[in-house]
């Protein structure tokens, strides 16, 4: 892996005019414009779900204990084939892997769409996992065909896409079902769209040019992928199995030593699955330790502030008592500020610097998550704080891959941005883990509900946590501008 020094971006300067003329052959909107369509559909089926599920679970006749493995089986799937279609991308080309991503995600929505039990719901819904590989793989093909300056502002388009994709799916999902009072209409459109998606990844979408050498680490994928199945699927049961009983530590402590045998393999080979003294090295580290960061902030805090946001005040003594569509317009706000951090990232990033950018980014999370302990009885402050904390998400959801991807080598892009998007992940899953312990342990006397100090300590800690990756990045070797 290559390390960016200071003037850097005085260097690619002149490499970006040398090689303007040959990128522009192939030009931005040739690479760049069915991939924003590509994760703007992978946005609508992420953010589509939820809205659904209280219609799936009557369709099928589904048990509401059994209603979490919907979430948790894609949740699972997606963590082993994220590390393993970067690298297969790295080897084979971007666009082949793409072609076979997006299979994957056209049979799994179809699936789903004609599931008649839960059983071959969640058997669609695994391979639906590979959405998550979508994004690592486009953000290494934009990066081999585009000149530095053109790659940054395609992966803040296909960011804020994603995230825009998201909020749509979360708001057409409802408008839909509620017009044709039919989920399985509804997920037939969702299907209709990835299968279209597929079929256009065969219309001017290039392949990458470099390719990595050696071959596919599979020991080191089995290794990486038991690991974090055992990880985050003993913390996605683990309200239901008890945060100290010996079927969660148990599942922790195999997910410790199977992650500890994966190092150890992983250091001894020549072409690894995953780089790690790459990733451990001063120019990226960084990047990749507040990529955990902001899932904790982006993916395990926003379910908490929901929560305090449906609370009624006369029965807790705090909270809002909104509705679900007041809800829904109190999340829209965050969410486009979001979009418009991510998509805006190259001129912010170029004026100040992505490193500079990444500290802003957490300065906001911090100062937002903070406001929110002090803004517990006041609304549209309560708000206000909730939007600083979706804009500095999406600064940081568009700087943090350009980083690791401009630090790393050539050949390893998929791979370099997987593992990022794999932290965020798993940083998601502790965050909220550790939120719904702290709620779930102080509630308030002969009640079910969290004590007001529960959601002011997540907060608070989140807060620090923010603050300090904000200052971490802030040390960091200069980034490219």
């Amino acid at each position: 892996m290559s390390e960016r020094s200071p003037d850097s971006a005085e260097r690619t300067g002149a490499a970006e005019k040398t090689g303007a003329a040959e990128h522009t052959v192939t030009g931005v909107v040739a690479v760049v414009g069915l991939l924003v369509f590509f994760e703007l559909t992978s946005g609508l089926l992420q953010g589509a779900t939820s809205p659904l599920l209280p219609a799936i679970q009557a369709e099928l006749d589904i048990p509401s204990a059994q209603l979490h493995w919907v979430h948790a089986v894609q949740y699972l799937a997606a963590a082993v084939s994220v590390p393993v279609f970067g690298r297969l991308g790295d080897l084979y080309g971007y666009r082949r892997m793409l072609r076979i991503t997006l299979l994957f995600i056209a049979a799994g929505s179809v699936v789903v769409a004609l599931a008649p039990n839960l059983t071959v719901l969640l058997l669609g819904r695994i391979l639906l996992g590979p959405l998550a590989a979508l994004l690592p793989l486009e953000i290494g093909l934009v990066r081999d065909r585009l000149a530095p300056a053109q790659s940054r502002r395609a992966i803040g388009l296909l960011v804020g896409s994603l995230t825009l994709g998201m909020l749509l799916g979360t708001l057409v999902a409802g408008v839909v079902q509620s017009l044709v009072g039919d989920v399985r209409v509804t997920l037939g459109l969702l299907a209709v769209l990835a299968l279209a998606c597929l079929g256009l990844s065969y219309f001017r979408v290039p392949e990458s040019r470099n390719r990595a050498g050696g071959g596919m680490d599979w020991l080191g994928g089995v290794l990486l992928g038991l690991s974090l199945v055992a990880l985050l699927g003993s913390i996605s049961q683990g309200n239901h199995w008890g945060w100290t009983s010996p079927v969660f530590l148990g599942g922790v402590a195999a997910a410790a030593v199977l992650f500890a045998v994966w190092i150890r393999v992983e250091l001894r080979l020549e072409q690894p699955l995953v780089d790690l003294r790459a990733v451990a090295s001063a120019a990226v580290a960084p990047q990749y330790a507040a990529g955990a960061t902001l899932g904790v902030v982006m993916l395990g805090g926003q379910s908490v502030i929901v929560m305090y946001l449906a609370t009624a005040p006369e029965a807790a003594g705090y909270g809002f008592g909104l509705g679900v569509m007041a809800i829904s317009l109190a999340v829209t706000a965050p969410t486009v500020l979001a979009f418009v951090g991510a998509s805006t990232i190259a001129p912010v990033a170029t004026r100040l610097g992505y490193r500079r950018t990444v500290f802003l980014a957490f300065v906001l999370m911090a100062a937002g998550t903070l406001g929110l302990v002090f803004s517990w009885a006041v609304l549209w402050s309560f708000l206000a704080s909730f939007a600083a904390v979706g804009l500095g998400c999406g600064l940081a959801l568009g700087a943090l891959p350009t980083l690791v991807v401009e630090a790393s080598a050539a050949d390893r892009a998929g791979s370099a941005s997987a593992v990022f998007n794999n932290l965020k992940t798993l940083g998601g899953s502790i965050g909220g883990a550790v939120s719904a312990g702290a709620l779930g342990y102080f509630l308030a006397a002969g009640t079910d509900e969290p004590q007001l100090i529960a959601y002011q300590g997540v907060w608070a800690g989140v807060a620090l946590l923010a603050l300090g990756t904000a200052f971490l990045a802030g040390r960091t070797p200069q980034a490219p501008r």
